[in-house]
């Protein structure tokens, strides 16, 4: 039997086992059997790892991220801006939701990159086509996911709201926004995840910074170890984000801790002996005098 102070260590051995057998494999292939390729050499983890320590220190890892998740936030800003009132308007009318569905389900099927030369068209080089990339790629998870959760609402709390008088703003605010803010979250988390996968390739092309910049940089001046660091890192911070947006779901889905129930003190007798009254023998459930027996 296991107690209670051998879990976290159990814990960590499993999170830390698979870690080290992929690092294992990573070092067995870019080492033993590449010893002698230039490329495959220089992806080595004895290599990568100090590179990422050296771009870190005195390189340009710490602008470029930033210039990276400027754009990314940016994005899904302009996603969320686009994807929940669209996902309101589909979850609340059934018209809308029939006639929209065919077409949302077609434009989002189409990969985000896909759009790379209609963005370069519509805004030339620069930021903008980045910024449309990264809208175009997490505002379906987010307005997917909001119309599921206005949909998953018991129309009972609506009626309820009407038959009180209670208007439209009145019912949006009160019911409809706190009944979606778990699935826009679940959306949030999703798109977040989509969009940082996007944004790489987005950034290759043509700016002149961020994490994608940097991968081409590396790529062109052959120095695989920083472009292995860069890798590294991009999958270190999609793993941050990510964490800290699980987190967020595990609080809000986390149920109220259970109270102990307060002990109540029996009710005294009168002290002048005088005649009991109905209150003192009714049951603390119905508050109604219990029978004799």
């Amino acid at each position: 039997m296991t107690t209670g102070t051998e879990r976290p260590p159990r814990r960590a051995l499993t999170v830390l086992v698979p870690i080290l057998v992929l690092v294992a494999l990573w070092w067995l292939l870019t080492s033993v059997p590449a010893s002698g390729h230039v490329v495959l050499s220089g992806f080595a983890p004895q290599r990568a790892v100090p590179a990422l320590y050296e771009a870190a220190v005195h390189g340009q890892l710490f602008p470029d991220t930033a210039a990276s998740l400027w754009r990314l936030f940016l994005g899904l800003a302009i996603a969320a801006a686009c994807g929940v009132p669209l996902g309101l308007l589909v979850g609340l009318v059934p018209a809308v939701e029939r006639a929209t569905r065919p077409l949302f389900h077609f434009l989002r099927m189409i990969s985000p990159l896909s759009w790379a030369p209609v963005a370069i068209a519509l805004f030339g080089i620069g930021h903008r086509p980045v910024y449309f990339l990264v809208a175009v790629a997490a505002v379906w998870p987010i307005m997917l996911n909001t119309a599921a959760g206005v949909q998953a609402i018991d129309p009972g709390f609506l009626l309820v709201a009407r038959s009180l008088g209670a208007t439209p703003a009145e019912r949006l605010r009160t019911i409809v926004l706190p009944g979606v803010r778990m699935p826009l979250l679940t959306g949030l988390r999703l798109a977040l995840g989509t969009a940082w996968i996007v944004i790489v390739p987005a950034e290759m092309l043509g700016v002149d910074s961020g994490l994608g910049y940097a991968i081409l940089n590396a790529r062109d001046q052959l120095a695989f170890d920083r472009l292995m660091a860069v890798i590294l890192w991009i999958g270190l911070l999609g793993y941050l984000m990510d964490s800290c947006f699980r987190a967020l779901l595990a609080s809000d889905t986390r149920p109220p801790s259970e109270t102990r129930p307060r002990k109540t003190a029996p009710a005294k007798r009168p002290e002048s002996g005088g005649a009991e009254t109905a209150e003192q023998y009714a049951t603390p459930s119905t508050g109604r005098p219990s029978s004799a027996t």
